[in-house]
């Protein structure tokens, strides 16, 4: 007997919509109110609450203007139309607090529901997530004190969104954004009367993403600090509502909530803020604090995140990162780096070699020239990335990364390589760090291995803070930091340039420079360099 074909996820999907409308037509009225207060446990921005009440959204250093139509006709890229459609930046109207705030925010919600189609990622699950939790989250500050008729549509609309997303569970994101669709489908779950069956679904499908999403080492799969944070923050939500809701969180979500915590402290710098991998910013300490605060349990600073690549070296005052892993696979790689074995180092609080940082939400190329290897501290052969950026994430990108770390004779080495330009130039990179002991000299070798030389380019990318001065023998260049601590970078096999950069690991951009080690493809394709204190 032959077995029916299985359906195709696209068909699937059809299907699904098509009944989910068909439940939509006969979706009752709405509760008058929320069964159980849900408080968004995230600080906002009065900044950008101000700004919102001006008609102006900022998220990621772009900015989004709001005509009254914003919902139907906004044109951006994802992770900012994403942003719009998800309602986070709620939090920071609340962090405004007046009067005007609450009546934007009111005034902004019934926009999105009076918008007959609202952009095709309106109903996304990881938006529509989002969206439900930050609605309930601060129902007590737009909506409690609003008419009958603004808060019966509003909970109508609620029972609609949480409808349309249990439909569409399993969510077929396989990166964070999957955390945040499971955490908006456990608060409506808990907060609308008589949805209680949602629960059920959603934690049937919470075990396996946690195994999934996170490697044994408690880092998360994207290999983004960033990435890693927000995971972290709905873990931690998810737990929250199932306390709330008088249901004991399953093992695996503790277990998994500790793991990631002690990963969250091993990926911070010296000042608090977030190494800058795959699509990072600094981020603000008091954040993350607030994040590890609410994780608790998390015992230990892990050093070395071995499964995921993301290499930490602390020694004294200084703190070394080096991203010595495989890219992230399909899926998980929409914001991936092209930063295969690139570094950064601070010493205290304060950054001396960084990356560049990242801007998704930025259009006119600025996220594409972000991803790219020369915006990271590492090499580049002949101008081209080690991975293959692509909008859609990595195309071409290194089959194997070794590394191999060791302590010997009072330095913490750490040797790796990678292949990522094997199959265009028969080229290897091979990089060995050394920290000293007492975290005052980093020692450096950078070799190529290819049957026919290849020119190149070895970049530091300073800290926006620091100055450089190339001296006059042209072979040493002196880095001054705020606090008036220098150190001296020397080179062998290539002659230092000083060059401009940029900068977007924070807010804002912000000028920069660079020191580059150029090699040629007549001269020697192995450099030795130390940054020494002085």
């Amino acid at each position: 007997m032959t077995r029916p074909a299985r359906p195709s996820a696209s068909l699937t999907r059809r299907l699904r919509g098509l009944l989910n409308r068909l439940d939509n037509l006969r979706t009752p009225q709405g509760p008058d109110a929320p069964s159980l207060s849900l408080r968004d446990p995230w600080p906002g921005d009065p900044s950008r609450g101000a700004r919102l009440v001006k008609a102006e959204m900022e998220y990621a250093g772009a900015v989004l203007s709001m005509p009254p139509d914003i919902f139907a006709t906004a044109s951006a890229t994802r992770p900012l139309l994403a942003h719009l459609h998800g309602f986070t930046w709620l939090r920071d109207l609340r962090a405004l607090g007046t009067d005007a705030a609450r009546s934007r925010a009111r005034t902004l919600v019934l926009d999105f529901m009076e918008t007959e189609k609202p952009g095709p990622l309106a109903n996304a699950p990881d938006v529509t997530g989002a969206r439900l939790a930050s609605w309930l989250g601060h129902y007590d500050f737009f909506a409690a004190s609003a008419d009958d008729d603004f808060r019966q549509a509003l909970m109508s609309h609620l029972v609609r969104d949480a409808r349309n997303l249990a439909a569409q569970m399993p969510p077929e994101l396989l990166d964070q954004r999957a955390l945040t669709a499971l955490k908006g489908l456990t608060a409506a779950a808990i907060a609308l009367p008589e949805h209680a069956p949602y629960l059920t679904r959603a934690l049937k499908f919470l075990g396996p993403e946690l195994k999934r999403q996170f490697y044994e080492d408690g880092c998360h799969t994207e290999r983004s600090p960033a990435a890693h944070l927000a995971a972290l923050q709905d873990l931690t939500e998810i737990r929250a509502l199932l306390q709330a809701a008088g249901t004991t969180p399953p093992d695996e979500l503790l277990v998994t909530i500790e793991r990631a915590a002690a990963t969250m402290r091993a990926l911070r710098h010296g000042d608090g803020g977030l190494a800058l991998f795959n699509g990072s910013k600094e981020d603000l300490p008091s954040l993350i604090d607030l994040v590890l605060a609410q994780a608790a349990r998390a015992r230990g600073n892990l050093s070395s995140l071995t499964n995921c690549g993301l290499h930490r070296i602390s020694a004294a005052k200084a703190v070394l990162f080096m991203d010595a892993g495989l890219p992230p696979g399909p899926g998980l790689d929409r914001l991936a780096h092209a930063g295969t074995l690139s570094f950064e180092f601070s010493f205290g609080k304060e950054r001396l070699v960084v990356n560049c940082g990242a801007a998704p939400a930025l259009s006119g190329g600025w996220s594409s020239a972000l991803r790219a290897t020369a915006a990271h501290s590492t090499l580049t052969i002949a101008d081209v990335s080690s991975s293959e950026i692509l909008d859609t994430g990595l195309g071409r990108k290194p089959a194997e990364v070794h590394a191999h770390r060791q302590f010997l004779g009072g330095v913490h080495w750490l040797e790796a390589s990678q292949d990522g330009w094997q199959k265009l130039f028969g080229a290897v990179h091979h990089r060995r760090l050394g920290l000293s002991e007492n975290g005052e000299e980093l020692q450096g070798e950078d070799l190529i291995e290819a049957a026919t030389p290849q020119p190149f380019a070895i970049r530091f990318h300073l800290h926006p803070n620091v100055t450089a001065s190339l001296q006059q023998d042209d072979e040493t260049v002196l880095l001054r930091m705020p606090s008036g601590l220098g150190f001296r970078l020397r080179a062998e096999g290539a002659k230092p340039r000083v060059e401009e950069s940029v900068y977007f690991g924070q807010g804002e951009p912000r000028r920069a420079e660079q020191i580059v080690l150029p090699g040629h493809q007549d001269g020697p394709q192995h450099v030795k360099w130390t940054i020494t204190r002085v």
